[in-house]
């Protein structure tokens, strides 16, 4: 073996092993911006909520000193029951949601992903009102659904012919939520409609062309290929979609301030009339944490649940 036989190995290794090293300081120097920033405005804060949830401390600093409460607010809160009001609020507006904002998204997302005329023109229009602020949305559906003359109850009692008398979308106990849900599914199914439409697009057209070979029909090509190729699309948009519920807050604020009786109280909104209204920060604070764990152990669990049904 000549001496350049021997040598050459070492010197490929050795090139190898710097261009590994390169690399690896490449993806962290692309990494380290993302990860200082999310350190900066999610972990940080977290922990500083996590040590404020522990003191008595106010919104606006007083003369008497603060002190260290231990789990005294946690406890507070799991005795108050107008906590546990909003947490079934919230929850049930969640439970409402998702069929209704999803389902409404996959419909138009597959309606839309046809080779319609004009598709991407209706595709904009549909994605409008999800860059559009909440706050102008909550103004124009607060004066759709003013009691007793606004445009939703003359709607119904035209088609009825008088029979069916106007309701209190937002007055009465019984519907306040109930108008929130649509509201909110109006205002939010553009972004899971795009998610969507770009899960579609990423299925391949040959499944298709394969089915219809072997004799699928419509419905067929739709549940055997359509279906199984969103199985992660359809995992991203549940768990994005009940992490926004469960932060409701703009629509209550605006339209309901929590009322009637409470009907529409959500976990943010008492966390906030909590911290600046009441200027409890530390008990906010409290509050903050238990949703974070709340929001958490439902994500995980839904993704454990469709893991084990093959979502």
């Amino acid at each position: 073996m000549t001496l350049q036989q021997t040598v050459r190995p070492a010197v490929i290794a050795r090139s190898a092993s710097r261009r590994d090293n390169g690399r690896l300081i490449q993806e962290i120097s692309m990494l380290a911006p993302a990860v200082i920033l999310l350190t900066i405005f999610l972990v940080v804060p977290f922990l500083l909520s996590f040590w404020t949830a522990m003191t008595n401390q106010p919104l606006v600093p007083r003369p008497t000193p603060i002190r260290f409460v231990g789990f005294n607010n946690f406890l507070r809160i799991f005795r108050d029951e107008l906590f546990w009001t909003s947490l079934w609020n919230v929850s049930r507006f969640t439970f409402w949601i998702l069929p209704v904002q999803c389902g409404l998204a996959f419909a138009t997302a597959l309606l839309l992903h046809q080779k319609l005329p004009f598709r991407n023109l209706f595709r904009g229009l549909f994605f409008l009102p999800a860059i559009t602020s909440m706050v102008v949305v909550c103004v124009i559906w607060g004066t759709l659904f003013q009691y007793p003359s606004g445009p939703f109850n003359q709607i119904i009692g035209f088609l009825s012919g008088g029979r069916i008398q106007p309701i209190d979308w937002l007055g009465d106990p019984n519907w306040a939520m109930f108008s929130i849900v649509l509201l909110s599914a109006w205002q939010a199914y553009g972004f899971q409609m795009i998610v969507y439409l770009a899960g579609l697009q990423g299925i391949p057209d040959e499944l298709y062309d394969a089915a219809r070979i072997d004799g699928a029909n419509a419905f067929q090509r739709f549940w055997h290929v359509t279906m199984p190729g969103l199985r992660p699309t359809h995992v991203f948009v549940l768990v994005i979609t009940t992490i926004q519920a469960f932060k409701l807050y703009t629509q209550v604020a605006i339209l309901t301030q929590g009322g009637p009786k409470s009907s529409t109280e959500t976990v943010v909104h008492y966390m906030v009339r909590s911290g600046f209204e009441e200027q409890k920060l530390g008990y906010a604070s409290a509050v903050s944490v238990i949703l974070f764990l709340i929001v958490l152990v439902i994500a995980l669990l839904q993704r454990q649940l469709l893991r084990r049904f093959d979502v």
